[in-house]
């Protein structure tokens, strides 16, 4: 992992991170997400989006993690149907 940190308080730079977990998600062949945003939390970083599996969500998550194993992250990944619907809608 690459550590991107600020010069005069030596944290990690949240942008930095954020683009970073970007290019992991979409660049990762097995994962080629880009819809996951991420957002810095008071405790660490929160990731939004939907994805269309409850496996996926947890393959992303776990991808996350182990990338930055030091970093507080919390999921807000809902899952979306993937079936198509099972009656026709009737418009007026």
């Amino acid at each position: 992992m690459t550590e991107y940190r600020d010069v005069a308080t030596r944290r990690a730079t949240d942008e930095y991170v954020a683009a970073e977990i970007h290019r992991l998600l979409a660049e990762d062949p097995d994962v080629a997400e880009q819809g996951i945003t991420v957002v810095r939390r008071e405790l660490g970083l929160v990731l939004h989006g939907e994805v269309e599996s409850p496996q996926r969500r947890d393959e992303i998550l776990r991808r996350v993690a182990a990338h930055f194993p030091n970093l507080p992250v919390t999921s807000d990944i809902g899952v979306i149907r993937t079936q198509p619907p099972t009656e026709i809608e009737q418009l007026p």
